[in-house]
């Protein structure tokens, strides 16, 4: 399962926004949180994926209006498309969407299902607490879609041979992964993914493995 611990590595973070005073308060706000992380910021759709290739980022904090280029409006579909284009040629990269857009990731559902790094979701509209909370949650590889992406239960097979072999035969990860014949960092996907879908988030001095089991026998998964 992913991680609950606060990131101790020192992360490289990619800022991307073409508002100046958006992209400076969330340098700020990161420089302070993590003051030894390296921080590089971009302000269209091109120069961000170039920065991603050449700097290899742990962590990019996103808005989803943004132009494709120098001189570019702003639109959404082309955040949207860098997005995509991250997620599929960076499976494990971290991303934060700091964006007043959220509801439109619902297109993306699918890649953002599949996308294997951590992947939260914080509205512009939100304290700069509540961001840095989603900011730790996706070093963690943790995920956190918004409500709307998740109207009504949806539990992929694999998800529930998780909860099954987990609670119902009371394995660990390793042995998961041997019987389900895939490698342990995607049960750790997996759970990412079932937590998300459960509601149940990192939270201090509360046991995520737990809550996850009560969550899920509350919802009639596991008996």
């Amino acid at each position: 399962m992913p991680q609950t611990s606060t990131q101790t590595t020192t992360p490289t973070i990619l800022i991307v926004d073409d508002h100046e005073m958006v992209l400076n308060g969330t340098v700020a706000v990161l420089q302070q949180q993590y003051p030894d992380a390296n921080l590089y910021t971009a302000r269209n759709a091109q120069e961000a994926l170039v920065l991603v290739e050449s700097r290899k980022p742990n962590l990019v904090v996103v808005d989803l209006s943004m132009p494709d280029g120098v001189g570019d409006n702003a639109r959404t579909d082309v955040g949207l498309q860098l997005l995509k284009t991250m997620m599929e040629r960076y499976p494990n990269l971290n991303i934060v969407v700091q964006s007043a857009h959220a509801r439109s990731l619902v297109r993306l559902k699918p890649v953002i299902s599949s996308h294997e790094g951590g992947f939260t979701v914080a509205d512009k509209s939100l304290p700069m607490g509540e961001m840095l909370k989603k900011v730790d949650w996706a070093l963690q590889g943790v995920s956190f879609t918004p409500r709307e992406m998740r109207n009504g239960l949806e539990m992929k097979p694999e998800w529930m041979n998780v909860l099954h072999l987990a609670f119902i035969e009371g394995l660990q990860d390793k042995t998961i992964a041997e019987r389900m014949n895939v490698a342990e960092r995607t049960v750790r996907h997996y759970w990412t993914k079932i937590q998300d879908a459960l509601d149940v988030y990192p939270d201090d001095g509360k046991n995520t493995r737990i809550q996850t089991e009560m969550r899920a026998r509350e919802e009639g998964l596991i008996d």
